[in-house]
């Protein structure tokens, strides 16, 4: 990583910091609407969940892991989305739309690209990739079908995530909720008639699932492409020149997000393996495991939202050459994030079973997934330390550090609460306890390293 020049370390310290109260405006100006479309995205599955749930546990269970393999093929799609976010954000506070304008293009053409290969490869592979879990015929029947049309819409979703990552990394975080929100409408609208055959649609059961997220994320799209047509904060993909794929700044764009992708790639492959081990428990304790990540995810949405917020935020001031700005919007974001994190967490505590029963009326899914819910009750402020410090480290363009972390920190308590399960049982209580001998670990090397980053200068300024 290359250090700062010296004209930039003498920025740093000449540099005025904004107060403390303008800052924390700024901070949370950025992530509330944040953390409000990533509830919504949350939403759209948990819709999803809960009307297929009508169809009883097979159909829970089946949907549920084609879901957990998407997760990894989003993972693999996402490094654009996070190398766009960062140099549009460092594009923006060094006052270089055009930059900004053309990273944007860039990103948006390669994720067309590199779709392709996935999305066939999935398609052919559906039903032996569904069939790892060991499910019964069939459950794997459902998860393959709906897994087929995911993959086959998958580059829908790609664009979505990108367009968001442009107007969040230009400083607009409110329109993409907003068009969230709107999805979200034509989502319910959608699934409930294709699932159900209502509405005058065809009867697709949980299939129908699938084929309603994917239209009206397409709508969504739309209007997000529209959006960034026009232009936001000078940032726009208007015109026709930067379209033409470039090697070279896809180089700019992978630099920075092959790592951060990887991270998730690796996580998702953890998460998938920890997903297999908990098959052994039967379809209730998959359905359950399924269930209680629904909930978990629900947790994650301030952590993911401050932690957004500090990616972009301190990408400007990086680019603005302030890095102790960056330190106090890094240090804002995560006082908000613990804080609403630990509040969830004691909501995980004391109501486990009622969130469970949210999405199942099955009394054994909704034991066990109150238990597993109880178990990383604790864990929150520790992950909402780790979301946020990561962030704010990819903004400074550093994503191998937070790679290396939080691989180790998740492989490592999956492969712990796989050794508790096989050993000494416990169920999903003991196997979702692992995390809490990790995440404080995680929690502490981020901050860490962050801090000595900007204090040092160790930072690396692209584009």
């Amino acid at each position: 990583m290359d250090a700062l020049p010296a004209q930039i370390e003498d920025a740093r310290i000449a540099a005025p910091t904004p107060t403390q109260d303008a800052l924390r405006r700024r901070v949370i100006a950025l992530a509330w609407p944040v953390i409000s479309e990533n509830f919504l995205h949350t939403m759209l599955g948990i819709v999803d969940t809960i009307m297929v749930a009508q169809l009883g546990p097979a159909a829970l269970a089946g949907v549920g892991a084609a879901i957990q393999l998407m997760f990894f093929v989003i993972s693999a799609l996402s490094a654009l989305s996070v190398g766009s976010s960062v140099l549009v954000a460092q594009a923006v506070g060094g006052h270089r739309p055009a930059d900004a304008g053309r990273y944007a293009k860039q990103s948006l053409v390669w994720s067309v690209l590199l779709s392709i290969p996935l999305v066939l490869i999935g398609l052919l592979l559906a039903r032996p990739a569904v069939s790892i879990f060991g499910m019964e015929p069939e459950v794997t029947n459902i998860g393959a079908a709906y897994f087929q049309v995911v993959m086959g819409t998958v580059v829908v979703l790609t664009l979505q995530m990108l367009g968001g990552g442009v107007l969040r990394g230009a400083g607009d975080s409110r329109t993409p909720m907003l068009i969230t929100l709107f999805a979200n409408v034509v989502n319910v609208v959608l699934t409930y008639g294709l699932i159900f055959g209502k509405l005058g649609m065809p009867e697709l059961g949980a299939v129908g699932s699938a084929w309603g997220t994917f239209l009206s994320r397409l709508v969504g799209f739309v209007v997000l492409f529209y959006v960034m047509w026009r232009g936001v904060n000078g940032v726009s993909i208007r015109g026709i020149e930067g379209w033409r794929p470039d090697w070279s700044q896809a180089r700019r764009l992978l630099r920075i997000g092959v790592p951060a992708a990887t991270e998730q790639v690796l996580n998702s492959v953890a998460f998938l393996l920890f997903s297999i081990t908990v098959a052994r428990l039967g379809t209730l304790g998959l359905a359950a495991h399924r269930v209680a990540l629904n909930a978990l995810s629900i947790s994650f949405l301030p952590g993911i939202g401050f932690a957004m917020a500090a990616t972009a935020l301190v990408g400007q001031s990086v680019g603005a050459r302030s890095l102790a700005e960056a330190r106090a919007i890094a240090a804002i974001a995560t006082r908000w994030a613990a804080v609403w994190m630990g509040l969830i967490g004691l909501v995980f505590l004391f109501f486990a079973e009622a969130i469970i029963a949210l999405f199942t009326p099955e009394p054994e899914v909704v034991r066990m997934g109150g238990a597993a819910l109880r178990a990383i009750a604790f864990t929150q402020p520790f992950w909402a330390i780790n979301f946020v410090q990561s962030g704010a480290l990819r903004g400074t363009g550093n994503t191998q550090f937070p790679m290396i972390v939080g691989v180790a920190g998740m492989w490592t308590a999956v492969a712990l609460g796989a050794l508790i399960l096989f050993t000494i049982g416990g169920g999903l209580t003991a196997s979702w306890g692992a995390f809490l001998f990790t995440s404080p670990i995680t929690a502490y090397l981020v901050v860490r390293r962050f801090r000595r980053a900007t204090e040092q200068g160790a930072i690396a300024v692209v584009g």
